[in-house]
């Protein structure tokens, strides 16, 4: 039997969530490591779900972060233009297309040209509200910017289910106060609320009061 959340608005995280990109994520990180002489396995275990900056802040603690935002914005640059082996998640797009008409956000750590490429390289719509790394102060683990989403869509905290993938993020909507479906091989491991393999394991029911019923599993 599927698990049955009820709630008045979806976020949604995009990268491992709605779009596979590891394969341009492990290419970009794994040169980055190798030029700072750190241990590529490592480095992988902290960049998912984080704004760039953040991660460098974390594996480089020594380097001034004014520093690190330049390196991220070369990193930017270089991860928008390789959209190569950037597919939708299984499930993404029919699970979107389900959303039309109803409360949801994309929250993101990318910014608003990483996203707009690699959701178009999966051959997704954009949601009309997004949250993305230019709209808040702090990245994912922080909760700013489930919280934002959540403002923006009118919709108490409470009421929201969060999408997410990665540790920062699945930490970050549980910050937040909201629920959280983990989707993919990584979600299990950080405790999410309930776990679905992909998107294909998720159903999305418009209720007349103005909520839905999220089936999950």
């Amino acid at each position: 039997m599927p698990t049955v959340l009820t709630a008045r608005a979806l976020l949604l995280d995009m990268d491992g969530t709605l779009v596979n990109s590891d394969a341009v994520v492990e290419r970009i990180w794994r040169r980055w490591a190798d030029r700072h002489g750190l241990d590529q396995d490592e480095v992988m275990k902290v960049v998912h779900g984080r704004q760039g900056h953040a991660s460098m802040a974390l594996l480089l603690p020594d380097r001034p972060m004014e520093q690190n935002h330049a390196d991220n914005a070369r990193m930017l640059a270089e991860e928008t233009a390789d959209v190569a082996g950037v597919v939708p998640i299984p499930g993404a797009p029919d699970f979107l297309a389900s959303l039309r008409g109803l409360p949801h956000a994309l929250v993101t750590s990318a910014d608003v040209p990483l996203a707009t490429a690699r959701m178009a390289a999966a051959g997704l719509g954009m949601p009309e509200v997004r949250v993305t790394a230019e709209s808040v102060g702090a990245s994912k683990p922080d909760p700013e910017g489930f919280l934002k989403g959540a403002a923006e869509l009118g919709v108490v905290p409470g009421e929201c289910v969060v999408f997410e993938d990665s540790a920062a993020g699945i930490q970050a909507g549980r910050s937040a106060g909201m629920r959280v479906v983990g989707v993919g091989p990584r979600a299990g491991f950080h405790e999410p609320d309930v776990v679905v393999a992909d998107l294909r394991e998720v159903r999305v029911e418009a209720v007349g009061d103005g909520s839905m019923r999220v089936y999950v599993g």
